[in-house]
């Protein structure tokens, strides 16, 4: 496909709900907030923060950032995302990608949402694995067990064609959890392999590379704040405002601007 302009993202982005009005509730985005203020593991995707965050600074930040109503009384209904902060973003990672491609540097790509998201990663991951860069995978089988009322408990890090998720024995599945992410870093370290030099991932995989000083691009939804604040900090490269629930044909314009932008088309 030919890669869209900018003002063409932007309309894109507006149109299928990835940016603008989006589909994750207000009272959603709150209510996590407020589970990250409350430290709640699950909401910080295996971050830790310098600073003692409260509700009202984290929708600031959020409103900056990510582009979400500023106003508390909005308690519920719609949500946004500015979709020219979406564009921004993008134009960051394209520009860190023309770099990791110059560099040949050693990449890695994961994500919580195999789904929605896994098509993406493995089309930026074609690019640079084509441009000269070493596309790392490690701890494939790594397991762990998760808390959830609807079984299975099991969780299965899988690398599909470069690009790792979990799965729970027969199907790909939603993940915050930082664990395999920690695996893939301390499989490497005992197996006296460099680590990458770019992850590129969402969710807990995004958390935990960061948390281990891993340059990290990763991209989150406005219910998703964890990595908003781990960028603010200096933990994150650069974080990716954007509504991950969509099908994964709705994410190509996005995926084919940022490697233009790159010259890696």
């Amino acid at each position: 496909m030919t890669p869209p302009s900018r003002a063409e993202l932007v309309a894109h982005l507006v149109r299928t709900g990835i940016a603008g009005h989006v589909d994750t509730p207000r009272q959603n985005n709150l209510r996590h907030y407020r589970r990250l203020c409350h430290k709640d593991p699950y909401h910080q995707f295996g971050l830790t923060f310098e600073h003692e965050w409260q509700f009202d600074e984290v929708l600031e930040l959020m409103a900056k950032r990510c582009g979400v109503v500023a106003d508390e009384s909005h308690r519920w209904g719609v949500d946004t995302i500015d979709p020219d902060r979406t564009v921004e973003a993008l134009d960051a990672v394209a520009d860190r990608f023309a770099q990791a491609a110059e560099r040949r540097e050693r990449v890695v790509f994961a994500t919580g949402h195999p789904k929605n998201l896994a098509e993406t990663y493995r089309t930026w991951k074609s690019a640079l694995e084509g441009h000269g860069c070493e596309v790392v995978t490690a701890a494939a089988g790594f397991a762990y067990e998760v808390a959830t009322e609807h079984p299975p408990n099991r969780r299965v890090l899988v690398w599909n064609d470069g690009v790792g998720f979990v799965m729970d024995g027969g199907n790909p599945r939603h993940s915050h959890h930082p664990f395999a992410m920690r695996a893939v870093l301390q499989t490497l370290a005992e197996e006296r392999r460099d680590w990458p030099q770019l992850v590129i991932a969402d969710h807990g995989f995004a958390g935990a590379a960061g948390e281990a000083g891993v340059p990290t691009i990763g991209i989150a939804d406005c219910n998703d704040p964890a990595l908003f604040l781990a960028e603010y900090e200096g933990k994150l490269a650069t974080t990716v405002p954007l509504d991950d629930g969509y099908a994964p044909p709705e994410y190509r314009p996005l995926a084919e601007y940022v490697l233009e932008r790159a010259g890696l088309a």
